[in-house]
């Protein structure tokens, strides 16, 4: 009776194995914490770097979108990182205790960013503002590290990293690209231009991101010899434009006073405001989209469709065992084996 518990809790675990064991984040945090402290240090130095308070205000509020992405995907990698440290030393935290300490650390993460904006000029609230952004977004992240399937977080996080690689890679292609897209000398034409690169850029970080995701996806089954669904397969190409749409939700939440007092520079200012905005947003959709729609045919290419039935081995019923079984041949034979007696002729 033991041994048959036993095995019922090994095949429990092995079951459980894709959801509970925290895959090995250690890259994952590392290139997470390098994207936000780049991120952060070049906030810092833009918004430094003007002369007049007026520009100051619009810097801080174009760097902190891209500071609050980054801090998403770095709470949610180190804490992704605590985790697996924590199981490849034995320890198996449960659901709640696993929670708070991946929450922990996606705070302790957003408190180190947080200062180092808050530290620009810590006498007004500009910057405890996005400060405290920056803080929240990293925490939120940490909470999503918390979530049961940890490898599909991974997955997610690996793909933003690709849609900001991509993204960096056409802002240096820009000037070569947007002459190809129809730019000319007019406004209208530049104007038109810009949103062909805008969607160039959200269809091809969805495509990378999804395919980035999916790639995660299959290598951690390689290693554990257990598979996830295919709708997780689509939540993973579509989390690299859902972190970017909980970054714009929260840049327009916590960071709203920051967004309205640049907004309040000039009515050019504003404008531009409300449309980076609704760019932001819009992008964000395109990859939650693209990326999902990825991610499904990637993973339907690989289920192999119905297979036929292979023949069940013979076992003495079917007909070629009729035929030797044949009662014709069956009585000839037992006749060959009777014993044949020879006439004398004679009278005893």
């Amino acid at each position: 009776m033991n041994e048959a518990d036993s095995e019922v809790k090994a095949a429990g675990s092995a079951h459980d194995g894709p959801e509970r064991a925290p895959s090995n984040g250690v890259l994952l945090a590392a290139v997470g914490a390098l994207w936000m402290a780049g991120m952060l240090w070049s906030a810092r130095a833009t918004i430094t770097g003007r002369a007049d308070a007026e520009m100051e205000v619009t810097s801080t509020a174009y760097a902190m979108p891209g500071a609050v992405s980054a801090s998403l995907v770095a709470g949610a990698a180190v804490a992704l990182a605590v985790l697996a440290l924590l199981a490849r030393a034995g320890r198996t935290p449960g659901v709640t205790v696993r929670f708070a300490l991946a929450t922990g650390t996606g705070l302790c993460i957003g408190a180190l960013g947080a200062l180092s904006i808050i530290t620009i000029n810590t006498e007004g609230w500009l910057y405890a503002v996005v400060g405290g952004t920056v803080a929240a977004a990293a925490t939120i992240g940490g909470a999503l590290a918390g979530l049961r399937n940890t490898r599909v977080t991974a997955a997610a996080c690996w793909g933003a990293v690709a849609v900001f690689v991509v993204g960096v890679v056409l802002s240096f292609l820009q000037d070569s690209l947007l002459p190809a897209l129809g730019a000319g000398d007019t406004a209208e034409s530049q104007a038109g231009a810009a949103g062909w690169f805008s969607l160039l850029q959200s269809v091809l970080g969805g495509l990378v991101g999804a395919v980035v995701a999916y790639r995660v996806l299959r290598r951690a089954r390689g290693r554990s010899g257990e598979d996830v669904g295919w709708p997780l397969y689509a939540l993973a190409g579509a989390g690299p434009g859902l972190l970017l749409m909980v970054g714009e939700v929260l840049t327009r939440t916590a960071g709203a006073r920051v967004l309205e007092l640049a907004g309040k520079v000039s009515e050019l200012e504003l404008t531009v405001q409300q449309m980076l905005s609704t760019a932001r947003l819009n992008s964000a959709l395109i990859v939650t989209f693209v990326g999902a729609f990825t991610a499904i045919i990637a993973v339907g290419r690989t289920m192999g469709g119905p297979t036929a039935a292979e023949p069940e081995p013979e076992t003495g019923t079917g007909p070629e065992t009729e035929a030797v079984a044949d009662p014709d041949e069956i009585e000839r034979d037992a006749r060959a084996e009777e014993p044949q007696t020879v006439p004398s002729g004679k009278d005893d």
